[in-house]
């Protein structure tokens, strides 16, 4: 079993930078890539970034290219979103997530964490 917390969400003006980080439990930690998705109301779960296990590759949705970077210390348990020039339509709940595969990670996820709100005012 792995436990996801999220943290470091907030209200944050347009143009602004937030850090999400997300402290997994277990010791099996490096064994799964993670990623980051979002929601809003009414809408489908999407898909924000993940990475490796080993950390060495990263994917983003082409909405936050150039905007936010993934990172992860496996020492730490812990992966981060940075999140850079933000717009308010970056706003949602973010999720962190856990999947053994890639494919597993971004199709249903192994394990999610209960979410943390970011919001972007104009």
């Amino acid at each position: 079993q792995v436990q996801l917390v999220e943290s470091g969400g907030g209200l944050v003006q347009a143009g602004g930078s937030l850090r999400l980080s997300c402290a997994a439990s277990g010791r099996t930690f490096s064994k799964y890539d993670m990623g980051w998705f979002r929601q809003t109301p009414g809408k489908e779960r999407e898909f924000v970034a993940t990475i490796s296990g080993s950390g060495s590759s990263t994917d983003y949705a082409d909405s936050v290219k150039g905007r936010f970077t993934i990172s992860r210390d496996n020492a730490k348990n812990t992966v981060y979103l940075q999140m850079n020039s933000l717009k308010p339509d970056d706003t949602a709940v973010y999720y962190c997530a856990a999947g053994r595969t890639r494919i597993i990670l971004i199709t249903k996820g192994d394990y999610w964490g209960q979410g943390t709100q970011v919001t972007v005012s104009s």
